[in-house]
């Protein structure tokens, strides 16, 4: 494809180029790195991004690291700088790139319902299939890929107002129910949940699919409506709206007709993330959610913004990450979703998360012969 049908291009920089790169210490990727391999080996390669970055052209870098017997943070870098790359992304718009941030939150819940644990998290219904241009249907546009099946027939499936008002009960979905309808929504933003039931167990919940409606970020609603100024907001801002404005909640919730569905995971290693779109734990302020239509998981990414300060504290972030999860408000070659974590700390320092970034992504030897 052409720069002007991509909508950006890949500049060929060296190491010295990406300011802060000497400061960090990416020798906590190695591991995912490994779980990349195995999950690209063993079970599924991931699927092509738009880029044309393919799982064989990630291999040799995977295997590479297997040999690998690290030191310090300068024996990491060497690493890359021996087996990657750099090309800084640049978008024919000149806009520059953007980083928001995301976290396991951890909801407690009942495993029934009551009078106050009434709002459910559904695992994925039967009648739910995925899209691709061989059954879609012409009444849905390219972007829904996900629909009903209803006889022989492939239809909407019902948003989020519709599931909100009943037309999934009574179907034995439910996984366990939270007791606040606000909290649920943003389980459904974050895409994962430790859940803390009743007994003092905890399970964990992870996408398994969506209704397939667009995402409308609520957030922007109202800054529309002046309820909320744009150099206020963030996600503790909304919530607090939210909290204020009890009546308005379904209103301004409905308007991301998009849901999400789940599946519960392991809990054997709380210590270790969540399993996201890639099928690999997540690492804090390592893991990068990036448009998958675009680009390729377990590519790395060294991302950097000026002012994002409070991840590193005070300093400028300036991290490689690797690409191991997506999101539905994570669109186009420069936007990614930083993970910081999971647990109401993790929280805090996601929600306030919206800055400009440069974004390089490293592109081992091979493949980046075809890009210079």
């Amino acid at each position: 494809m052409s720069e002007d049908t991509l909508g950006f291009a890949l500049q060929a920089i060296s190491f010295d180029d990406l300011e802060g790169w000497k400061d960090d210490d990416p020798s906590g990727l190695f591991e995912a790195m490994e779980a990349c391999r195995r999950q690209i080996n063993e079970i599924k390669p991931y699927r092509t991004g738009s880029l044309g970055l393919t799982a064989q052209d990630l291999l040799p870098l995977l295997e590479a690291a297997q040999c690998e017997n690290l030191s310090s943070a300068a024996d990491a870098r060497a690493f890359f700088q021996s087996h990657c790359r750099p090309f800084r992304i640049r978008r024919t718009d000149s806009n520059p790139g953007f980083v928001t941030a995301f976290y396991e939150p951890e909801i407690m819940v009942s495993a029934v319902a009551d009078a106050e644990y009434r709002f459910p998290f559904y695992r994925r219904p039967d009648d739910l299939v995925d899209l691709d241009e061989g059954n879609r249907p012409a009444s849905l546009p390219d972007s829904y890929v996900f629909g009903r099946l209803n006889g022989s027939r492939i239809e909407a499936y019902p948003d989020r107002r519709s599931i909100d008002e009943g037309s999934l009960a009574g179907r034995g979905l439910e996984i366990a129910w939270a007791k606040s309808k606000i909290d649920v929504f943003f389980v459904h933003v974050q895409g994962a949940a430790r859940l803390r039931y009743l007994d003092g167990t905890i399970g964990r919940i992870t996408y398994a699919a969506k209704a397939g409606h667009p995402f409308s970020a609520i957030g922007k609603l109202l800054i529309e409506r002046g309820e909320i100024e744009r150099s206020e907001i963030s996600m503790q801002a909304i919530r607090r709206w939210l909290g204020a404005h009890p009546r308005q909640v379904d209103d301004i919730l409905w308007h991301n007709r998009s849901y999400i569905f789940f599946r519960e995971v392991p809990t054997t290693d709380l210590n270790a993330g969540p399993v996201a779109a890639a099928k690999v734990p997540l690492i804090p302020g390592r893991s990068l959610a990036i448009d998958r239509l675009i680009h390729t998981f377990g590519f790395p990414f060294f991302i950097r913004s000026e002012n994002l300060v409070h991840l590193d504290d005070g300093k400028p972030f300036a991290r490689l990450m690797l690409a191991l999860d997506t999101g539905s408000a994570i669109v186009g070659p420069a936007r990614g979703d930083i993970f910081t974590g999971s647990g109401d700390q993790a929280g805090e320092l996601a929600g306030t998360v919206r800055h400009d970034a440069d974004f390089a992504i490293l592109l081992p030897n091979a493949a980046a012969a075809r890009f210079a």
